[in-house]
């Protein structure tokens, strides 16, 4: 087999569906979040019927609905038994300061025992650096640094929790870093369990080169957050607008073969960035574009780029 044909497992990153409550608020810059219309069981009902391998969470998912909610490992480890009796692999999504969304931070030692108790394969970290206000040209910027130095303290403190939990983590280029940024504090960690995390689609809010942050990744990824957003160009402005997959400006083709061929892989998680059409959209029927989104990304990953493994 090539290498560009070798399997791979598909996951889905829950905040695919905000607007049921799931995964992650996002995009307005407060704590602001909607009401949760399913639970963790209807999710992976969903996912067994889409034949997805696996699910990407967030503390949310898990029952965390007000930031101050405290998870019960208890509860964790039937959500792990439940996955695990649906053939679902689970991953852990955590976050320090999320910007919309304080229901999903966590410490690193709180994320690695959440990790730990759902028996997930992986944990994935945001950074949630604060940049400078000028993007461009701004990559290593000293203000950056200071806090990458002291990010690196912290996931270098919890080694040992996590080699003693037998985790892999891996951290994100999330909106507010770039590639060469991420390298630098997985460079520094310098140890075999800590890796990336490559967004296909979150360098353009960096003004980065999204193909060039793959490359620079992807050797080093565990994890991948896989969309495909559309480049919209209106009276309003420009915009990147998440669309379902093969539907947006991305070659996702291409990119899935550079996934094959550049990293150590062996599963993608894929996401939807829907947003609202205008702001007096109704929700019921922004969750109706959301679902549908998610089905025919679902069809466009597995029936024409062969992603995943289950009812093969």
């Amino acid at each position: 087999m090539a290498i560009y044909d070798r399997p791979l497992r598909l996951g889905m990153h829950t905040y695919t569906l905000h607007f049921f409550g799931l995964g992650e608020s996002w995009g307005f810059g407060k704590d602001y979040y909607f009401e949760q219309t399913m639970d963790i069981c209807e999710v992976m009902d969903r996912a067994e019927k889409w034949e997805l391998d696996g699910l990407q969470v967030t503390k949310v998912d898990l029952g965390c609905l007000t930031p101050d909610v405290k998870l019960d490992p208890g509860k964790l480890k039937e959500i792990a038994q439940e996955a695990k009796n649906r053939g679902l692999f689970l991953e852990f999504n955590s976050s320090f300061e999320a910007g919309s969304d304080s229901r999903v931070n966590c410490t690193v030692e709180e994320a690695l025992q959440i990790g730990h108790d759902l028996d997930a394969e992986l944990v994935k970290f945001s950074l949630d650096i604060k940049r400078p206000p000028k993007f461009y040209g701004s990559c290593m910027h000293p203000e950056v640094m200071k806090q990458l130095a002291a990010k690196y303290d912290l996931f270098k403190a919890a080694m040992p929790m996590i080699e003693d939990f037998d985790l892999k983590i891996a951290i994100e280029n999330h909106t507010d870093t770039f590639a060469d940024e991420i390298l630098w504090i997985v460079d520094k960690l310098d140890h075999w369990r800590v890796g990336t995390c490559v967004d296909t689609a979150n360098p353009l809010q960096v003004m980065e080169n999204p193909s060039y942050a793959m490359e620079r990744m992807l050797p080093k990824a565990y994890c991948c957050h896989f969309s495909d957003d559309i480049i919209v160009v209106d009276p309003l402005g420009v915009h990147d607008i998440g669309a379902p997959h093969g539907q947006g400006s991305y070659d996702c083709a291409h990119m899935v073969r550079e996934i094959r061929e550049k990293s150590p892989m062996d599963k993608i998680i894929f996401e939807n960035e829907i947003a609202f059409r205008s702001t007096d959209e109704p929700i019921e029927e922004a969750r109706e574009r959301e679902l549908q989104a998610c089905e025919e990304s679902v069809r466009y990953l597995r029936d024409e780029l062969k992603l995943g493994v289950r009812g093969r």
